[in-house]
């Protein structure tokens, strides 16, 4: 038997509902979690690593040499979470950790061969699961989606920079629809 539905109690009736499944940040977020999650099920048996292993993995294995701040930066991953993955991967001999040639503070990591052949064997399975995933949109709506999330990814990136004390006025939006432009 489906329970009813209850009411709002306590809250004012005029105030904005948030309908999280019309929400996109939410919606991007639990696609991004399906898919990361699926992905993740393909290397997290069979190598052992975790999905910021696999993301580092990733970043560095186009032979960059990268510090955990910049490979937090591309990758959008606290630096918290970088550098629990990087001290996993210096125990599993993944990757090297060098001292920067002009600032010894920066570290410079870079993929051994273990995880170079590890990234080598994970790649086909990814592109073959973006394939699948993306198999459900044509060319001209994979194009659309790649124009859209750039946008939506500059427009982010503008609103994070944004002192905070020019972040909306709640009250001044309440109720309506995001503004959209032209």
């Amino acid at each position: 038997m489906a329970s009813p539905r209850r009411k709002r109690t306590g809250a004012d009736p005029a105030a904005p509902v948030l309908h999280l499944t019309r929400f996109l940040p939410y919606r991007l977020s639990v696609l991004s979690n399906t898919v990361s999650h699926t992905v993740a099920k393909l290397y997290e048996k069979r190598f052992g690593i975790t999905i910021p292993e696999w993301r580092v993995i990733a970043v560095l294995g186009g032979g960059e040499t990268l510090s955990a701040g910049e490979i937090a930066q591309r990758t959008a991953m606290d630096k918290v979470q970088v550098s629990r993955a990087i001290s996993r991967m210096l125990d599993s001999a993944l990757i090297l950790r060098e001292s920067g040639a002009t600032d010894r503070r920066k570290a410079q990591l870079t993929l051994t061969p273990k995880a170079l052949a590890i990234y080598t064997e994970i790649v086909p399975l990814a592109l073959a699961y973006e394939r699948e995933l993306t198999g459900a949109l044509t060319e001209e709506e994979m194009a659309q989606l790649d124009g859209l999330l750039a946008k939506l990814q500059a427009q982010a990136d503008a609103l994070a920079a944004r002192p905070a004390a020019q972040a909306p006025d709640a009250d001044a939006d309440a109720g309506g629809p995001p503004t959209r432009s032209p």
